[in-house]
């Protein structure tokens, strides 16, 4: 057959995915074979395909395609997530450049744009991980906002409000002013920044003395409505009961009592602010303060601000400081490093706001969601993560479900009045008629019901994800659901192991009765060599299209995956897709070889035969290992074991020993065992290298779709013997120590070598002699010329030196070798001396000093019986 002297995978990669597509390779439906199911993480639809995609997505596909191989019915379900802070805010600068302002239209209008900004972008993401070679079942693609979708996110919503789990009401939020809409704690991230801690004098009323009060935040002065103080403060014992005037503003307000004061922070003087703080709300509402809320929706000043309002935040923090100055109400500012909230996903300073939301009730779904992971009913990879998930469930708090936006699944509740609690409840506005007379009697038109304004929270509706792919809140008996729910494995990030994983937990044993996966796998995160998360603001992420440019897609996806361990961040180095072309490359030539050698008609040698053996033996040992390795998520040890037994066992040994002399052919016998080695180790690697696999499958033999290698069975686990392993091992060692001798004596591999050695028998001398050149192997004796010795284990080797070498130089650099062998010794017998290490250390590291110590002095005796023969 013709084979290309270079792989190409450019021209590769393109062709066998569209074979794939083509012959419906990806699509899965239910049979009778065990499913296996992975659903997506669905990326933000206003996504493109970064770093993190890319190491989440192929640890993915590895699994998925590793499962085909092994006959299960996998099913991979693809889709994206509406994201309605991102994709508003994607919308709302679109419509911004073209002049229009989202007050300006309605809300119909909004989303038609937002709906046609979606199909002309949202499907960039899923299109870059085809190249990638993700293997996801593209039939089934589903999208958070498509109808089906959004029908069971609102039937859940009205469901779990019948069962009194989500209510209204008046709670402190998360204000992104950018983005503007509350966010959930979870989506605020604290930073460090450097500021001012102003000192502000507030006079007591009827008096010259003045109250310091210290704040980071001199604009929030207009909405203060107490002062407060410990009540075992002794310094303002004298003040209590009187009341103090707001610097600038000249509201009188009191001064109050609570041990929530730290005597020892700041003055020991608090300023209340209950619209702008959740510390001074809660203050607020026990000591039944009035609550001013002096900024607007866009972080503004309003008309509380006096001569502010109107202007931004910070502009009035230092505008009003120099004010304080002027009228001698300041008392100092020192520098001040704090942590200030942030939004993740605008970057904007979250503004804490009191206003009315929509919550659910996350205690009482929360118990059974902590036990089935405590229990080990879903298992976490790696397992330290229980711990955070833990944590964090037995300190939940209530979900704030409601957004301020229109892009979204707008809030099924009905208003018919002007009253907090006019209003219901139902999927639609018919449903809303009917609730409406049923539940309070009253008969109204559809004109008279107005929806709430508010979108429901994004994770609102991924946390339905691996139900609502199958249309299980519709159609909770339809045959995809219960063939393939629960999913098996959950490939995700440890950041959203709170807004995703455990509410998918909670939502699966809440409308199931049952987990929605059995594994999650956390991946670590992407990090430059410096140890920064790869982001596009620091300008340190490669664009992953580029580099499946530069090195093919299946280089990119062993080199990401070789230093990948499960949780833990993966310091990325191009090297890494540099060795993973390396060894596309390694591969390739090594098929070439095999190609290039005439069969002929003759039998198998004892080397060939072997050879054979200890391979086989080998592989079906490596595909034990490697199966355990998956059973524990340790995909890249197992990309590991694959890459070794191909690279060095197979290329560097096996072929090297088969390989026919020079004008020789090839037994048909060992060529078809050859090739069918090849072929398994195909199937292994396919997973982590779909397309040059898949391209060396088909150029070995023409091949139906029904034989393709994508539905390949990989080979199962068999029996094998240590013993022919080891022998094949000790004869390796023997082989590296000769070739050993030849490079550092500067001695022509093609000299040939005699060895003599202490062992009776050597299980593969046909293939020592070959592979290390050797005449000729002395048993049971030793010799008396001068020689270069080493040891396999036990056994010695030595090999006469060549009469060409200077035997005084020979004797110089054996001395040195001794010498530091003999030191070496010393520091080895020191610590074993020490009883207290002994006695204390690990048994297996005092072990490991044994072996040394026993090497260390086989190795004198050898050098000292050679310093003889010099």
């Amino acid at each position: 057959m013709q084979i290309s002297e270079k792989y190409n995978p450019q021209e590769t990669e393109q062709k066998w995915y569209n074979y794939w597509l083509e012959n419906k390779c990806f699509h899965s439906e239910p049979n009778d074979k065990p499913p296996y199911t992975v659903v997506i993480p669905p990326p933000n639809v206003t996504g493109i395909l970064h770093m993190g995609h890319m190491l989440n997505n192929t640890i993915q596909d590895v699994l998925v395609r590793r499962a085909r191989m092994q006959g299960f019915n996998a099913c991979w379900i693809p889709g994206t997530d509406h994201a309605s802070i991102a994709t508003e805010a994607k919308v709302v600068a679109k419509l911004k450049s073209e002049g229009v302002s989202k007050s300006d239209i309605t809300r119909e209008e909004f989303l038609k744009h937002a709906w046609d900004w979606t199909d002309k972008y949202g499907g960039t993401i899923l299109e870059q991980l085809k190249k990638l070679g993700c293997s996801c079942d593209w039939d089934r693609t589903r999208f958070t906002m498509e109808p089906k979708l959004s029908q069971q996110v609102i039937k859940s919503f009205v469901d779990l409000y019948n069962k009194g789990l989500i209510y209204r009401g008046y709670r402190m939020v998360n204000w992104d002013p950018e983005a503007k809409t509350n966010i959930s704690d979870e989506e605020v991230i604290f930073k460090e920044q450097n500021g001012k801690l102003y000192f502000l004098k507030y006079k007591i009323e009827g008096s010259e003395e003045f109250l310091s009060v210290a704040t980071t935040r001199p604009e929030t002065i207009f909405g203060d409505t107490a002062v407060c103080i410990n009540p075992n403060d002794e310094r303002y014992a004298h003040l209590k009961g009187k009341k103090v005037i707001v610097p600038i503003v000249d509201r009188v307000i009191p001064i109050i009592e609570d041990e929530y004061v730290d005597i020892e922070f700041g003055t020991g003087a608090l300023k209340i602010t209950p619209a702008h703080d959740i510390n001074d709300y809660e203050i607020g509402q026990k000591h039944n303060l009035q609550m001013i809320d002096a900024l607007d929706d866009d972080g503004n000043l309003n008309d509380y601000g006096l001569h502010y309002a109107g202007k931004n935040r910070f502009e009035v923090r230092k505008q009003i400081a120099k004010e304080l100055e002027e009228k001698d109400l300041l008392l100092k500012a020192e520098d001040y490093v704090n942590k200030v909230g942030t939004s993740e996903r605008t970057g904007a300073v979250i503004e804490p706001k009191v206003s009315v939301q929509w919550f659910l009730k996350m205690s009482e779904i929360a118990k059974p969601a902590l036990d089935v992971v405590m229990d080990d009913e879903v298992k976490f990879y790696p397992e330290k993560f229980k711990n955070t998930y833990k944590h964090w469930m037995e300190n939940i708090c209530d979900w704030n479900i409601s957004r301020q936006l229109w892009w979204g699944q707008q809030i099924p509740a009905y208003y018919y009045g002007d009253g907090e609690n006019d209003f219901v409840v139902a999927e639609d506005k018919y449903q809303a008629l009917v609730v409406l007379e049923e539940q309070k009697g009253i008969i109204a038109d559809l004109d008279d019901l107005r929806q709430d304004e508010d979108a429901l929270d994004t994770w609102f509706s991924s946390w339905l994800w691996p139900m609502s792919v199958f249309d299980g809140l519709l159609d909770p008996e339809n045959k995809d659901i219960n063939y393939y729910y629960p999913t098996s494995d959950l490939v995700t990030g440890p950041d959203i192991i709170f807004f995703w994983v455990a509410r998918m937990i909670m939502a699966g044993l809440e409308y199931r009765k049952e987990v929605p996966f059995k594994n999650v796998y956390f991946t670590g995160i992407v990090r430059d060599k410096q140890r920064r998360k790869m982001s596009k603001s620091l300008g340190n992420s490669p664009d992953p299209l580029e580099l499946m440019d530069k090195y093919g897609a299946d280089g990119v996806r062993v080199g990401i995956l070789l230093s990948s361990a499960a949780g833990n961040d993966l310091l990325f180095d191009e090297d890494l897709m540099l060795q993973g072309r390396n060894f596309m490359t390694k591969i390739w030539s090594a098929f070439r070889l095999i190609n290039m050698w005439n069969h002929e008609d003759k039998p198998a040698n004892t080397t060939e035969i072997q050879t054979i053996e200890w391979f086989e033996n080998k592989l079906n040992k490596t595909i034990v290992e490697i199966n355990d390795q998956f059973e524990k998520f340790r995909i890249s040890d197992a990309l590991h074991l694959i890459y070794k037994l191909i690279w060095d066992d197979f290329c560097a040994w096996y072929l090297e020993a088969i390989k026919p002399n020079y004008g020789e052919g090839i037994s048909k016998e060992v060529y078809n065992k050859t090739i069918y080695f090849f072929e398994e180790l195909m199937k292994l690697l396919h997973p982590f290298m779909p397309f040059l696999t898949e391209e060396l499958w088909q150029t070995i033999s023409e091949r139906s779709i029904e034989e393709a290698l994508i539905i390949a069975q990989q080979k199962k686990a068999e029996a094998f013997s240590e013993d022919i392993i080891k022998n094949f091992e000790t004869a390796s060692e023997i082989i590296s120590g000769v070739r050993n001798y030849r490079q550092t004596k500067g001695i022509s591999p093609r000299e040939a070598a005699e060895i003599y050695t202490n062992a009776s028998e050597f299980a593969n001398e046909s293939i020592i002699k070959k592979l290390a050149n050797v005449s000729e192997i002395h048993f049971g004796t030793k010799t008396d010329k001068p020689s270069f010795t080493f040891l396999v284990g036990a056994t010695e080797i030595s090999i006469p030196l060549s009469e060409n070498l200077d035997l005084e130089e020979e004797k110089i650099k054996t001395e040195e070798e001794l010498k530091y062998l003999k030191g070496f010794l010393i520091s080895v017998d020191k610590k074993l001396s020490n009883e207290k290490f002994v006695a204390n250390a690990k048994p297996e590291i005092v072990e490991v000093e044994r072996k040394k110590q026993k090497d260390a002095l086989d190795k004198i005796a050898i050098l000292e019986e050679k310093l003889k023969s010099l």
